[in-house]
């Protein structure tokens, strides 16, 4: 940081709710910061501890991970029944839910639960062929968890290989069977090196 930077002193647009204590801006630039800086102060006021002071990082609410799987459940009972947009629905919720834990609790958690289900969402997109939706979640998927993902790599190779962008699709593909080929879900790879032949064979042709 510059010297200059040290000496000045910046006035930020800032007021406060006195029944609430809610902050608020008229500066468009911060006003994602300060959402969450409310959203941090509401969960704080929520707490039911004493002098609502954050439990340790290992507990975390039973009855919101009930929820979220019952939420879950929900989803999968209407995909199997092909009923894809009332499976979406679900999984919207159950991803709201799981995204807004508190900061406090364990994030190895929320990053298990939201792969799963942007996962499972990208899957019912893909149903109704809709490609991107499909193809931006089940990259989320990989990136909340790059690992045993397999299903996630292979759906989000397959909507890109139905957009027909073949080149980007291998390139996908390729990544996730350098990972998974050593991963604990090895032995589930086939049909990930099935879409690589695939895709190989398309390059080839155009």
């Amino acid at each position: 940081m510059a010297e200059t930077d040290l000496e000045t002193f910046h006035q930020l647009p800032l007021s406060i709710d006195p029944s609430s204590k809610a902050i608020s801006t008229t500066d468009p630039s911060i006003a994602s910061e300060i959402e969450e800086l409310n959203k941090l102060h509401r969960a704080f006021v929520l707490l039911d501890t004493p002098n609502q002071v954050p439990p340790p990082p290992a507990p975390v609410n039973p009855k919101r991970s009930v929820q979220i799987g019952k939420m879950r459940e929900s989803g999968n009972s209407s995909y199997k029944k092909g009923a894809y947009a009332d499976a979406i629905k679900m999984y919207d919720l159950a991803i709201r839910m799981a995204s807004e834990r508190p900061a406090w609790e364990a994030s190895g958690l929320v990053r298990e639960e939201l792969s799963a289900l942007y996962n499972n969402r990208a899957q019912a997109y893909m149903s109704q062929q809709q490609w991107p939706e499909g193809a931006v979640d089940a990259e989320v998927s990989v990136e909340m968890k790059k690992v045993g993902n397999v299903k996630a790599w292979w759906r989000r190779g397959q909507s890109l290989r139905e957009m027909g962008r073949f080149e980007e699709a291998a390139e996908w593909v390729k990544s996730g069977l350098d990972l998974e080929r050593v991963g604990p879900e090895k032995q589930h790879v086939g049909e990930l090196e099935t879409l690589a032949r695939d895709l190989e064979k398309a390059l080839e042709k155009a």
